[in-house]
């Protein structure tokens, strides 16, 4: 993730939330012109202190950013009349979003690159409202945008396959790892991966199998290592031994099945109950320390990853 040759472009980043402003300040990185809309001048108010918070994390991975790229607007025509891309990143709610997209259509150029970061509204739920549906296409991130690799790419049953490829070209341009799902599904491949650990987790919190930090600790030293390196699939397939995938089905499916249906008869809500016991643990803990030290200790040690791997893949090219 490093500054390589590029043409500037016009961009506009719609929402001056914690994802928007972490793609403006990606934007900016790699040059582009950024115009940060949001409805209301409050929430540009911690923006300088935000932008300098992510400027070390910028610097360590070789990118340098010129907060001057960056201008604030609370007009959407103004943020969006000469954009050749535009990053959504307003709340996660269905009718907000179907009226941004149909003001936007309004005022976007024709050519200009609709890009959503819902984390998991579709794009036909999302731009109902719009003549042109089919140009609002999925560009879902994880969260800090300017340091997490991954991006879903997905768009709509008629969205043409050229914008799809502009937005995978754009989204590579800019140092991303850019992932395109062959249809949509409600909150994507990654959220309903994390949905799903996340289930487990809980239920051993509830269980009394483990407190929420031993739990972290048993995810961080074990399939957080292994996913890192390698994801789920290639793993049980190291995990097959000499047989591969192919030995691990013959082994364990059966083993991994009752699992399965062991979840669907241990249902996990997040009653009153569970919610007091998981806040008392982690407010017993790590919930103790400042958001803004836990994200910074977050940011240091996702950026040692990064440059770890961008290391290694030289050295193997």
């Amino acid at each position: 993730m490093t500054s390589t040759n590029h043409t500037p472009l016009d961009t506009a980043v719609l929402g001056a939330g914690v994802i928007g402003v972490s793609w403006a300040a990606l934007f900016a990185a790699y040059g582009h012109r950024v115009a940060l809309y949001d409805i209301s001048n409050k929430a540009f108010e911690a923006l300088p202190d935000q932008l300098e918070q992510i400027r070390p994390a910028l610097a360590a991975l070789g990118l340098q950013l010129d907060i001057s790229l960056i201008r604030f607007t609370t007009s959407l025509k103004d943020a969006v009349a000469d954009a050749a891309v535009i990053q959504e990143c307003g709340p996660d709610r269905v009718n907000l979003k179907q009226e941004l997209w149909q003001l936007t259509e309004q005022v976007a150029p024709l050519d200009a690159l609709f890009l959503s970061s819902s984390s998991g509204i579709t794009t036909g739920m999302q731009s109902k409202r719009m003549k042109n549906p089919e140009r609002v296409i999925i560009g879902h991130p994880f969260n800090p945008p300017h340091l997490i690799p991954l991006v879903e790419v997905v768009g709509g049953k008629h969205t043409p396959a050229s914008l799809i490829q502009q937005a995978m070209n754009f989204y590579t341009s800019i140092g991303k790892t850019p992932v395109q799902l062959h249809k949509e599904v409600p909150g994507f491949v990654a959220n309903r991966l994390q949905a799903a650990l996340m289930r487990e987790a809980t239920l051993m919190v509830k269980w009394g199998v483990v407190d929420v930090n031993e739990l972290d600790n048993i995810v961080t030293q074990s399939i957080g290592q292994r996913w890192a390196i390698n994801g789920p699939f290639k793993s049980f397939h190291l995990g097959g031994g000499r047989g591969g995938f192919r030995h691990f089905l013959n082994q364990f499916a059966r083993g991994l099945q009752l699992l399965w249906v062991h979840s669907w008869i241990s249902p996990v809500f997040f009653t009153p109950k569970i919610k007091r016991k998981l806040l008392k643990q982690i407010d017993g803990s790590f919930g103790s320390e400042s958001i803004s030290e836990l994200e910074k200790e977050r940011d240091q040690k996702q950026i040692t990853l990064l440059n770890l791997f961008k290391s290694r893949n030289s050295t193997h090219k």
